[in-house]
């Protein structure tokens, strides 16, 4: 019987996640600095009133922005789950292993050397640098006996992060580009346009959906690696997997908004407190909490000092900073 009840608590659970999605991508949508009455919500969301120039205009700038927001909040929220259970470590998101310095410095080096490049392209060397960098810290926190360890991890990390963001200033000062690459990293989604939510939305959605079904063996591994291989799971293969799950949807969110911090780490520690350590909860209560949040976060910038917009990367810096002090001092150890 309780087998029974827990199938539909989890569906109704899902439920009322969606509902919260849908009733903050509907805020996200009606405020701003131009306001937007429920007619003209409908009216854009059903793709009519276009001899209206305000929703035509709204369409095309507020409407893409705000599926953005879901699909980077989700990205990195998820992103940060699978890195917490493959490192099990409860500070881990996209910047620790290096995926969004590296990422960043690609993307300046892009800027430098092809400033014409397209979108898919700009994409594409994101994950090439995100790769780099996350492979960088995987070598380096391996190098001594013993393997990796979540402390090597966070140290690694650190430096490769460090060394990769100052590569990236190195070379758009000299390439007289800080302009340019400032204005792309510095986290926002300020001019997203619907070509840019069409190219990172199969990456995003393709990434996520194969994680989902590897949820079971990271649930495993999250626990203990050796029960794991014991119970016929292949290690290597879910861990090269989901590593390249974490590239490619570190890499599309950094293409679009650049620098994001905390996301990834907060989320998936309040989807677990919430719904539980299984990842088969746990993957997908971030990608929607993760779209949730990220839509609060955008909505704020946009709307306290209206018609000037506050940097998203602020907004989730002053959210994010003291729930990363709390981790740290709670010193959670169980994912």
């Amino acid at each position: 019987m309780s087998g029974s009840r827990k199938p539909k608590s989890f569906a109704l659970k899902i439920i009322i996640s969606l509902a919260a999605l849908a009733v903050m991508f509907a805020l996200a949508m009606l405020l701003g600095a131009k306001d937007v009455s429920l007619r003209e919500l409908w009216l854009i969301l059903a793709n009519q009133g276009g001899e209206n120039d305000k929703i035509a205009m709204l369409r095309e700038i507020r409407y893409p922005r705000e599926v953005a927001a879901v699909l980077v909040g989700a990205a990195l929220a998820v992103a940060g789950a699978i890195m917490q259970g493959l490192t099990r470590n409860p500070l881990a998101d996209p910047g620790l292993l290096g995926l969004t310095a590296g990422a960043n410095a690609s993307l300046a080096l892009a800027i430098a050397v092809l400033p014409a490049m397209n979108y898919v392209g700009i994409m594409l060397v994101c994950f090439i640098g995100a790769a780099l960098g996350m492979f960088l810290v995987i070598g380096i926190g391996s190098v001594k006996k013993g393997g990796m360890s979540p402390f090597r991890i966070v140290l690694a990390g650190s430096a490769v992060s460090a060394f990769l963001y100052a590569v990236s200033d190195g070379i758009s000062l000299l390439s007289k580009t800080s302009k340019d690459v400032t204005m792309w990293t510095s986290g926002g989604l300020i001019g997203t346009t619907w070509g840019q939510v069409q190219a990172m939305s199969p990456v995003i959605v393709v990434a996520i959906l194969v994680a989902m079904t590897m949820s079971k063996s990271l649930t495993i591994l999250s626990l203990n690696e050796e029960a794991a291989v014991g119970l016929g799971i292949r290690k290597a293969y879910v861990k090269t997997v989901l590593y390249i799950m974490i590239i490619l949807l570190a890499g599309a969110a950094v293409a679009l908004v650049g620098n994001m911090a905390f996301i990834g780490m907060m989320i998936p520690h309040i989807v677990r407190a919430l719904f539980g350590t299984d990842y088969r909860a746990v993957i997908p209560m971030s990608a929607i909490w993760g779209a949730t949040f990220m839509l609060m976060a955008d909505t704020l910038g946009r709307t306290l000092y209206a018609p000037f917009e506050t940097p998203v990367v602020a907004i989730m810096a002053i959210l994010g900073l003291p729930f990363f002090l709390f981790v740290v001092r709670k010193g959670v150890k169980t994912l």
